[in-house]
């Protein structure tokens, strides 16, 4: 993503000692096809900390891969809690080992609900056939 087309000296005082590029809240939304309000939400939840310029909110790489975890995280259906779990493992550990144990362990917690999930459908299913089957043997009946 491009940066805000600002002036030489707002760009100063807006990006980051290191001249990392930096992204807007509505860049990322964009990116991220969310809302703003929902990148607010994760801020809220202490999961990304962008720096702020008054009321601008300044983001750099490292929120928008947190960004980027979070929604990855949702989709294969951690909580947030659990996403901020790792991320408290990985700040507190940066050789990644624990997380990775952490994270193996929240896989196989993921995985065996979906088994558990599959199961309770397919019983659902099965009694969904044969109060269908019952339902078309009464109406038979009844013409009869």
């Amino acid at each position: 993503m491009k940066q805000d087309n600002q002036t030489n000296f707002e760009s100063a005082a807006v990006e980051p000692a290191s001249n990392e590029q930096t992204f807007s809240i509505s860049e990322l939304a964009k990116e991220f096809d969310i809302t703003t309000r929902s990148i607010r939400f994760y801020e809220d939840q202490g999961l990304i900390s962008p720096e702020r310029n008054g009321q601008t909110r300044i983001y750099s790489k490292r929120d928008k891969v947190r960004l980027k975890l979070i929604l990855r995280g949702k989709r294969l259906g951690f909580t947030l809690a659990e996403t901020g779990r790792l991320f408290e493992l990985y700040d507190a550990d940066k050789s990644s080992a624990k997380q990775l144990v952490t994270m193996l362990d929240l896989i196989a917690e993921k995985k065996a609900d979906l088994s558990q999930q599959m199961d309770d459908i397919k019983v659902v299913l099965m009694e969904l056939v044969t109060a269908e089957r019952r339902c078309r043997e009464t109406l038979n009946n009844l013409d009869e």
